[in-house]
């Protein structure tokens, strides 16, 4: 949703039927799907596995084995020539290049989340300001009791988010899908990305050279706080 929200066309890929994603979408092996259809984008994010790496969630999944997809993408995009994003949790193999928290964007969730950038053309990214956090996240820790302005949209009970708190500390209004939730970004995170390829890449510049008139043509009306039935993006 944010990559549309900066004004991009967006395709999903899913080994998972995602009956609620909002844009077109192919449900199969995602480096199948890369090695298919990868030249025909601007721009491939991808959000491998991470519960191998979550600190949030090692101990829950302990005994289980999860495939560490990231090297594997970065060789496919490398090796098509495509401009990238890789996004992980803290503890993944990825380069740091961006770091982004819902506190910098006025969230009511943390969701600390790394963010590898791919694409060639541009001076270093600067994420935006990591303000201080406005207190504890809500819930129950280690005994304790913790209140505060931001939820916990992970797992179940302990004080942790319900989709309706989900929904709304993310901005996500298209799924109500508790899975879908706790694995999801904040929008706002791959609007701001978005929007950095758009102003500092190498894409579009030959049409619209102005960083500002190339933000003001491509930028989407804010939508009501409901599920988008959109067949394809405009």
């Amino acid at each position: 949703m944010g990559y549309w929200q900066a004004g991009f066309d967006v395709y999903g890929v899913d080994r998972v039927a995602r009956p609620r994603y909002p844009f077109p979408f192919v449900q199969g092996d995602a480096l199948a799907a890369f090695h298919a259809m990868c030249q025909d984008f601007d721009l491939v994010h991808t959000s491998p596995p991470c519960q191998g790496s979550c600190a949030l969630t090692k101990g829950t999944n302990r005994g289980r084995s999860y495939p560490d997809l990231i090297p594997a993408v970065r060789e496919v995009c490398g090796w098509y020539g495509v401009p990238y994003v890789i996004e992980n949790v803290q503890g993944a193999k990825i380069r740091r290049d961006i770091t982004l928290c819902g506190e910098q964007f006025g969230l009511g969730v943390l969701r600390h989340r790394h963010f590898e950038i791919g694409w060639p053309g541009t001076v270093p990214l600067t994420a935006p300001a990591h303000k201080k956090h406005r207190g504890p996240v809500r819930g129950w820790r280690h005994g304790v009791w913790r209140d505060g302005p931001y939820i916990a949209a992970y797992g179940k009970g302990g004080g942790k988010g319900n989709v309706t708190e989900m929904q709304h500390a993310m901005g996500i209004t298209w799924t109500d899908v508790h899975e879908e939730l706790t694995e999801a970004i904040p929008p706002a995170y791959t609007e701001w990305i978005g929007r950095q390829f758009i102003t500092t890449g190498e894409w579009g510049t030959a049409f619209l050279p102005d960083p500002a008139d190339r933000i003001a043509a491509l930028t989407r009306p804010r939508q009501p706080l409901a599920r988008l039935d959109l067949a394809v993006a405009a």
